[in-house]
């Protein structure tokens, strides 16, 4: 009897240790930008926080510079559940619903401050949009602010009438053409060459770019307009984190609020550094003049009366809530 009875328990303990122990999980998430970028390093930071709030239930792997996907391939690839989670500039979605790109409205938000005020208001509805594609927000950083390049200080509107304006998107095209200026699409590897070539003689861009693309060499002037600060989304497919422990997704979630926050300051410490590097380089940084400032708030009322008639009531009510800030 005792027999019999010992069988059973041996057989259930071979079985117990010939099982095999849980498998950690291992997401794969494909950002845009190298490891030197500071939006990269954070991400990076934010994935070993989730290994270590999840004992290594989860972990995420970080492929950068576009090595798993190209940047206009990764919010598809995240919403397909080809890669769960990844990083994405949220105005690149702006053909799909105009409430993305409420962040790239120039002179709507000019300071981080109202960038975050503008942020806290536009959030709601943007995490409803993608809600609505199966995708998840976990959180938004800006790059620094959007300026102006120039080869000659700029008092007014009237020092750019007829000048070659690099545009990178509709946005800019339009800021060109409200300017006086002549738009012409440039991408960000062809800035040297373009202002080399006379293509461009001017531009509005952050000074993270001014300093990777070397801009001393072809300009002199820097005006301070921070005209608007484009933010990265960091998304997450709903089902991959739906399937998530409830443990695990309280980590990532508050991983992810700390990647935020620390992603605001290195922004900020981003465009103080490069603003440094363009000093160091002979270039003069200024403030606009009242002239200046005046009419780019004319121009940004002007815009964003052309976004609110796409946007309709939703993007009103958005405008309203920030206004209300």
């Amino acid at each position: 009897m005792t027999k019999h009875l010992r069988m059973p328990l041996f057989a259930g303990a071979l079985a117990a240790l010939a099982a095999p122990a849980a498998m950690a999980e291992t997401w794969d998430m494909p950002t845009p930008y190298g490891d030197s970028v500071f939006h990269t390093a954070n991400i990076i930071e934010f994935a070993e926080d989730v290994t270590e709030a999840t004992d290594g239930d989860l972990e995420i792997t970080v492929h950068s510079a576009g090595s798993l996907f190209a940047h206009p391939e990764i919010k598809d690839a995240v919403r397909r559940g080809l890669a769960p989670i990844g990083e994405t500039l949220m105005s690149r979605l702006a053909n799909e619903d105009p409430i993305f790109a409420i962040d790239s409205i120039p002179f709507l938000a000019s300071n981080y401050d109202d960038a975050m005020k503008l942020w806290e208001a536009s959030r709601p509805m943007v995490e409803e949009k993608l809600a609505e594609q199966g995708l998840t927000l976990l959180y938004a950083v800006p790059w620094p602010g959007q300026s102006l390049f120039t080869a000659g200080p700029v008092e007014s509107t009237a020092d750019l009438e007829g000048a070659a304006f690099r545009a990178y998107n509709n946005a800019t095209e339009r800021l060109a053409q409200l300017m006086g200026a002549v738009p012409t699409q440039i991408e960000t590897g062809d800035i040297p060459t373009a202002f080399s070539t006379g293509r461009a003689d001017a531009m509005i861009t952050s000074p993270s770019t001014g300093v990777s693309s070397q801009a001393w060499d072809f300009v002199s002037n820097y005006t301070e307009l921070q005209a608007w600060l484009p933010k990265n989304m960091v998304i997450v497919n709903s089902r991959a984190f739906d399937a998530l422990s409830d443990d695990t997704k309280a980590a990532v979630l508050e991983a992810a609020a700390a990647a935020e926050t620390r992603g605001w300051e290195m922004s900020k410490a981003e465009t103080a550094e490069k603003l440094a590097v363009l000093e160091e380089n002979g270039m003069t940084i200024s403030d606009p003049s009242e002239t200046l400032s005046a009419e780019l708030a004319e121009i940004g009322e002007t815009m964003t009366a052309e976004w609110l008639e796409e946007a309709g009531e939703e993007g009103q009510s958005v405008v309203d809530a920030y206004h209300a800030e």
